[in-house]
């Protein structure tokens, strides 16, 4: 008779964790974004992809934004970057726009995810100095032009405070980046 009821409150407890298993197994389904919804006035925080100084100067208002350097922020409308997308589209081919991970919506809203699927974050850009020469080669080549010329600039510096010091990550920089980064 004991050995029935361990049998049964086993049998409960399995099933109780079958349930419960189903019931944390949901995914969450993501909302498709519909363009009236959208406040077009609302700001955005848009961050300097490009190592340097980065200015942009509105067809529309002629306002001037300005990012002094790599990384910094600027707030923008959303109808200025849809705008931009129209009138200076290099600016996200090139990577010159970043956007926080918060933000990343902005990219599939104004369409432009296939500027955006390969490139690197602004605070993960350094972190691709610490990989392996095969997965540097592998990752560079996926990256575009803009973020290839930042990525050259950026190894430049790195290399000559000498916090690059790898023979095999700077060649490896070298032949996926087309340049030269020391002198030989």
């Amino acid at each position: 008779m004991a050995e029935a009821k361990s049998r049964a409150k086993t049998t409960k407890a399995a099933h109780a964790e079958e349930i419960t298993t189903e019931v944390f197994a949901t995914e969450e389904v993501k909302k498709p974004i519909i363009a009236k919804d959208i406040d077009l006035n609302q700001l955005i925080p848009v961050r300097n992809g490009y190592q340097g100084r980065l200015l942009y100067k509105s067809p529309r208002t002629h306002e001037k934004f300005v990012w002094p350097e790599f990384g910094s922020e600027q707030m923008v409308e959303l109808l200025e970057l849809r705008n931009a997308k129209n009138t200076y589209k290099k600016y996200y081919m090139n990577n010159w726009f970043m956007f926080d991970d918060d933000y990343s919506w902005v990219i599939d809203y104004l369409g432009l995810g296939q500027y955006y699927k390969h490139a690197l974050t602004i605070d993960s850009f350094d972190d691709l100095f610490q990989k392996s020469a095969a997965e540097i080669e592998k990752i560079v080549a996926k990256l575009s032009a803009g973020q290839k010329s930042s990525l050259s600039y950026r190894a430049r510096q790195l290399i000559a405070d000498g916090e690059i010091d790898s023979n095999k990550a700077i060649a490896a920089l070298e032949r996926s980046l087309g340049v030269d980064l020391i002198e030989r």
